[in-house]
């Protein structure tokens, strides 16, 4: 079976093709074409231009991710235009995520169905990214049940996971995600967007004690809720009260991002193991684009280990939005696929649309 997929949630266009063969996936092709540069100079995603990128890149996208999977045995033909022999379902991301770029891609998926006469399954973003922990290279025994960390810049969730499918959402931010006070706290020191990336790098530049202590918001909550404003709060003032020399010297920017990263990681850290602890579960999922910094994954690994859970993450080219995760996720869901043409037509995006 072969599932195109495709990801518009929000500045990243993808186009993936999935091979599954007796339950076995294969990733033929999984294109991404960042916006990074359209948006840093805004500091964010702007959501009109992010729209107008998505329906420059799907057509070329599309053609890419086709090519690609070519020359890895799907024979689509010259050229590599569509076959509809050889595409049997295309998934795509209906929500949740910016309302402009998701209609750009559930119209393209649209024109692409009635085209090819194939049903297309609709595919919720963050069961996306957890359902990424089941792509390629992987164990997929994974035991159940287990506890999801998806954290991103749009979103810090705690799920409770009793099988594929069976979702509980135990706790999720009350105001910034992670990801999203990354960046907000990267741009007070002046760092580019995204601001994951820069803090870690700084941070890893630097590597000593910090001298900065920052607060590390409703870690001992009874709760499994999570707040990040208040860090960011924190950092903001910190640099305030600083000279202009010291705000601009590499060692208080690298001390400051080290002890940024470090509280976000105590913070989702704690959180989750207890999370584990309380419902007695055996894997502890992690996923999400922050899931790619490597400080993260390799505390988690450390504390997994030392309180028994198994632990699983992605990839680190499949944490950030992709659309191999949206295939996957798509095979799974392949029995709530939209076969009439009514059914097509009526499928809308859902910006706010929940797990």
């Amino acid at each position: 079976m072969l599932i195109l997929g495709v990801d518009t949630s929000c500045d990243d266009t993808s186009i993936a093709v999935l091979r599954i063969v007796a339950r076995k996936f294969e990733i033929l092709s999984n294109i991404v074409s960042s916006q990074e540069k359209i948006h840093q100079k805004y500091g964010g995603v702007y959501p009109t231009l992010a729209r107008r990128a998505h329906e420059a890149n799907l057509p070329l996208v599309l053609v890419q991710a086709l090519k690609r999977s070519n020359t890895n045995g799907i024979g689509v033909g010259a050229g590599a235009k569509i076959n509809p022999r050889d595409i049997d379902a295309i998934s795509v991301t209906i929500g949740p995520g910016l309302d402009p770029c998701l209609w750009e891609g559930v119209n393209f998926v649209k024109d692409l169905a009635y085209k090819f006469n194939v049903p297309i399954i609709p595919v919720n973003h963050i069961e996306g990214h957890i359902l990424a922990n089941w792509l390629p290279p992987v164990d997929e025994n994974i035991k159940f049940p287990a506890i999801c960390l998806v954290v991103s810049g749009g979103h810090t969730q705690l799920i409770l996971m009793r099988k594929i499918g069976k979702y509980q959402i135990l706790g999720e931010t009350r105001d910034d995600a992670a990801g999203e006070c990354l960046d907000k706290t990267a741009r007070i020191l002046g760092l580019p967007y995204p601001g994951g990336p820069a803090i870690a790098a700084e941070a890893r530049d630097y590597g000593g004690l910090t001298s900065i202590v920052l607060p590390r918001p409703m870690l001992r909550s009874k709760d499994y809720d999570f707040s990040f404003s208040g860090l960011k709060t924190a950092v903001l003032y910190d640099y305030k009260k600083r000279s202009a020399k010291e705000r601009k010297s590499k060692k208080y920017i690298q001390v400051m991002c080290a002890e940024i990263q470090q509280a976000v990681i105590d913070v989702l850290i704690k959180k989750t193991i207890r999370a584990g602890k309380d419902y007695k579960v055996k894997t502890i999922l992690l996923s999400g684009g922050v899931a790619a910094n490597k400080e993260l994954r390799a505390q988690f690994q450390q504390r997994a280990k030392k309180e028994n859970f198994r632990f699983q993450v992605p990839n680190p080219k499949f944490c950030t939005d992709n659309a191999a995760m949206i295939a996957i996720t798509g095979w799974f869901h392949r029995a709530k696929a939209l076969k009439s043409a009514r059914q097509i037509k009526n499928l809308q995006a859902i910006p706010n649309l929940r797990l």
